[in-house]
């Protein structure tokens, strides 16, 4: 898997701290979950995704940072699904998260975030290198309304629709065969 790959998987995961699933499968109703409830839980997600210095101590103004990224990001993904603006408070809220170019040791330029939070620094850095790379549009979030969890779309045309075409996919188009049989 490249770099940008897993980026986009780690971005992936990052929005899917919040889990908006309602759907009922196998008879078991799925509720939904705010994976980024307090700060423990903020940075034992960091930690089990080996971001940001395990030492540091996170406070409420980082966590309210992440889901402030969390919240523009998902409302970006919206907006691109149905050919939409983004609304202007999104993005007056991406605009607090600076990017800068920066030297690496090979004298290369780098984008670097400088969001005061390492671990969002890495998810903010993901997003900017695959957004100038023309990757973000690969990012995605499942076009069922009772779903919405985001995936890193990596059919060969780009033109997934849903999260899993076994669960989503197949509730779809179910749903579609049973309104054209009763009609």
């Amino acid at each position: 898997m490249t770099v940008a790959a897993r980026d986009l998987d780690l971005v992936a995961e990052f929005l899917n701290t919040l889990d908006e699933r309602t759907f009922t499968r196998y008879g078991e109703n799925h509720v939904a979950t705010d994976g980024l409830t307090s700060i423990d839980a903020f940075a034992a997600w960091m930690e089990a995704r080996d971001l940001g210095d395990s030492g540091a101590a996170l406070h409420s103004a980082d966590l309210q940072a992440a889901r402030t990224l969390r919240t523009s990001l998902r409302a970006t993904l919206t907006a691109a699904a149905s050919g939409d603006e983004v609304d202007d408070s999104a993005r007056q809220l991406l605009a607090g998260f600076p990017l800068h170019l920066v030297p690496d040791s090979s004298s290369r330029l780098r984008i670097t975030a400088a969001s005061g939070v390492p671990g969002l620094d890495v998810i903010v850095e993901a997003v900017a290198t695959n957004v100038a790379a023309g990757r973000w549009h690969r990012l995605k979030l499942c076009a069922s309304v009772d779903c919405r969890w985001a995936f890193h779309d990596t059919s060969r045309s780009g033109g997934g629709r849903w999260c899993s075409m076994d669960i989503c996919g197949n509730r779809h188009k179910t749903r579609a065969y049973r309104r054209r049989a009763t009609s």
